[in-house]
C-alpha cells in the first residue's frame, strides 16, 4: 500500500510503498477513506515532540473495516468508522474510573508496528495510527462504528479536532448552561469548543482571534462574541462582558505559553482555565501564584477531551444528524 513516509523531521513526507501486516489480536485493518491534518501531525514532522523514524502520522481518519483480528467483537467487515489515536483496555486504573482517555495499558502495537518498508525494516505508526496510508492496522479500541448514510470526509473530523475541542467544555470542564466561556484560538479545536460551549448554553461565548476570517466562522460556530487581540484591551473587553467580574471558564486551544500567561487575566475568582492545546516539547508557562491562589482559580490539562469513545462518537454522530454540530 502507498503511504506519506516521515524519514527527517522537517523534511518532506516521500510517497513510498509499504507492507502491513494483517491484524492480530483484538486488533482491525480500515482502508481509509479520508484523513485530516492535524497541527499535532505537524508539530511531529517538524521534531517539536521527537519520536522515532521513519513512520508514518495521521491520526483523524475514518474508513471501512478490512480484517478482523482474533477476538475482535466492537465491529465487523464493512463497517465504516472512525480512527482515533485512543486505545483503552476497559481495565486499568483509569478505564474503571471512566478516564479511558489516561488508559495505563500496554498493547502489542505500542511495542511492534504492523507497517514495514521495501528492505523489511519497520516503520512506525506516528500517534498509534499512521493513517496517512491507504490502510492502517489498529487496537478494536482505536475505531468506533458511524452510520454508512455519515460521509467519512464528515466522520473523519470526530476522531480529533471535534472530540478535543468540544470533549474539554462538555466532559473535562463541565460547563453548566449560563457561564460565561472564553475560548482562545479559533482553528479546528477552538471552533469546536465553541459549538461545545453553545450547546451547554453558555452565555456568552467569547472568541479571541487575531484573523478576522476566522472571528466570522467563530460566530457561525457559536460565538456570540469575537475580539480581535491586536486591536482591543482583551481583558476590558471580556470583563465588560461579564459584568466586570472575568470568565467562568477560559479555554487556550493554541499550543502557545504566552495564550496561557495571558489567559488568567481573563479568569474571574474562582474561574476555571482549561489547557486544550500542546505546545513542543520543553515549552514552559509561568503565573503568579500568591494571585493564582487568593483568587481560588484552577487550571486543569485537557486531553483529547477527556472523551470515552464508545460513547462520545454516538453521541456527537447524534448531534449531526439533528443539524446541531457543524461538520461539513
Amino acid at each position: 500500500m502507498k503511504a506519506a513516509v516521515c524519514r527527517a523531521f522537517n523534511a518532506p513526507l516521500v510517497i513510498e510503498d509499504l507492507e502491513i501486516d494483517p491484524p492480530q489480536a483484538g486488533e482491525v485493518t480500515v482502508q481509509i477513506a479520508a484523513c485530516a491534518i492535524c497541527h499535532s501531525d505537524i508539530h511531529y514532522i517538524a521534531g517539536a515532540w521527537g519520536g522515532d523514524l521513519p513512520a508514518v502520522y495521521g491520526h483523524e481518519a475514518a474508513g471501512l473495516v478490512t480484517a478482523l483480528g482474533p477476538g475482535v467483537t466492537r465491529v465487523a467487515v464493512g463497517d465504516p468508522v472512525i480512527v482515533s489515536l485512543l486505545r483503552a483496555c476497559g481495565m486499568c486504573f483509569y478505564c474503571v474510573r471512566a478516564a479511558p482517555h489516561l488508559c495505563e495499558a500496554s498493547f502489542a502495537l505500542d511495542r511492534e508496528s504492523r507497517l514495514r518498508d521495501r528492505t523489511g525494516a519497520p516503520v512506525a505508526q506516528g500517534l498509534r495510527t499512521g493513517a496517512f496510508a491507504e490502510q492502517v492496522v489498529v487496537d478494536q479500541s482505536q475505531v468506533v462504528p458511524v452510520p454508512a448514510t455519515m460521509p467519512l470526509d464528515s466522520a473523519a473530523l470526530l476522531a480529533c479536532g471535534v472530540i478535543t475541542g468540544f470533549g474539554a467544555v462538555v466532559h473535562t470542564a463541565r460547563v453548566p448552561p449560563g457561564s460565561s466561556v472564553v475560548v482562545i484560538g479559533t482553528g479546528g479545536v477552538g471552533l469546536n469548543s465553541l459549538q461545545g460551549a453553545a450547546l451547554c448554553g453558555a452565555d456568552p461565548v467569547i472568541a479571541i482571534d487575531p484573523a478576522p476570517d476566522k472571528r466570522a466562522v467563530a460566530r457561525r460556530f457559536g460565538a456570540t462574541h469575537a475580539i480581535d487581540p491586536n486591536a482591543e484591551d482583551v481583558p476590558a473587553a471580556v470583563a465588560a462582558l461579564t459584568r466586570g467580574r472575568g470568565a467562568d471558564y477560559v479555554l487556550v486551544t493554541v499550543g502557545n505559553a504566552p495564550a496561557i500567561e495571558r489567559s488568567f487575566a481573563l479568569l474571574r475568582r474562582g474561574g476555571t482555565l482549561v489547557v486544550v492545546g500542546m505546545p513542543a516539547l520543553g515549552v514552559k508557562a509561568s503565573f503568579e501564584v500568591a494571585e493564582f491562589a487568593a483568587a481560588a482559580q484552577h487550571i486543569v490539562g485537557s486531553r483529547m477531551g477527556s472523551t470515552h469513545l464508545e460513547t462520545g462518537i454516538p453521541n456527537l454522530v447524534a448531534l449531526y444528524e439533528q443539524g446541531r454540530l457543524k461538520l461539513d
